[in-house]
């Protein structure tokens, strides 16, 4: 398999990258949807099997972790643009003190609109067999 070297952003990739920044900003780091349609393309397609497809699966699981995890913080590692996807690697610590997980969100656009979400997901752990962190 072969691939190209990295090459200057477009300026299609750079709206995409600011759409799901402020997507971030907006949404899923206050845990607040009501700003959230305005993200969505005309579908939304969910790969995370803790949410159903379609905003209204986004609605619940953001209503479910909210009351869940009132004190979580995110806090946004890297972010990586590769035409119409985009990649954000995040530190979420449900609750204050612990080492959280390490997150990463892959989004899908289609004119600059979010229509497709992955996610990986670890646990940050306690201790690990190198000096170096997960983020």
């Amino acid at each position: 398999m072969e691939f190209q070297a990295h090459s200057p952003m477009s300026d299609q990739e750079a709206r995409n990258r600011r759409a799901v920044l402020e997507f971030y900003a907006k949404v899923l780091i206050p845990m607040d949807f009501k700003g959230a349609m305005q993200f969505f393309g005309s579908t939304y397609m969910q790969h995370d099997p803790l949410a159903t497809d379609g905003p209204e699966g986004l609605r619940q699981f953001l209503d479910t972790v909210r009351v869940a995890t009132p004190h979580a913080t995110t806090r946004i590692k890297r972010v990586f643009v590769d035409g119409d996807f985009v990649i954000v690697h995040v530190h979420v610590t449900p609750e204050p003190g612990t080492p959280g997980l390490a997150v990463v969100d892959i989004f899908r656009l289609e004119q600059g609109k979010i229509v497709e979400h992955w996610d990986v997901i670890q646990p940050v752990p306690q201790s690990a067999l190198n000096a170096n962190t997960m983020f």
